[in-house]
């Protein structure tokens, strides 16, 4: 089962940002030293910036790159926050790409 991981942000749910920020880093942690690992992890808009440097998850989402998942960020939200020289994990794309993957999975999880 193909499953893909989408983060759209930089934080996990909505209301206090500091809590989302410390549970996002929470779920790549646990999803780093689980079993069960997603194919594809795609980040766009906001998050984007977890792949650049000064990210709090480059540790986790470095990890889960090691373990074999596809790290992919939306190439339009790159340069929307000026980050092309700053992605320390991952590899830019395209919409064409993320729809394609997205539409080829088994389970898509937005987070």
């Amino acid at each position: 089962m193909k499953t893909v991981i989408v983060i759209n942000g930089e934080t996990f749910g909505k209301g206090d940002d500091e809590l989302g920020k410390k549970l996002l880093g929470a779920f790549l942690r646990k999803l780093w030293g689980g079993e069960e690992l997603p194919e594809v992890i795609i980040c766009y808009n906001a998050g984007v910036k977890l792949l650049a440097k000064g990210s709090l998850v480059l540790d986790a989402l470095d990890g889960l790159s090691l373990k074999g998942v596809e790290i992919i960020a939306c190439g339009t939200c790159i340069d929307h926050y000026d980050l092309r020289n700053s992605m320390e994990v991952g590899r830019i794309s395209d919409m064409a790409e993320i729809v394609s993957i997205m539409m080829s999975s088994d389970k898509v999880i937005t987070v």
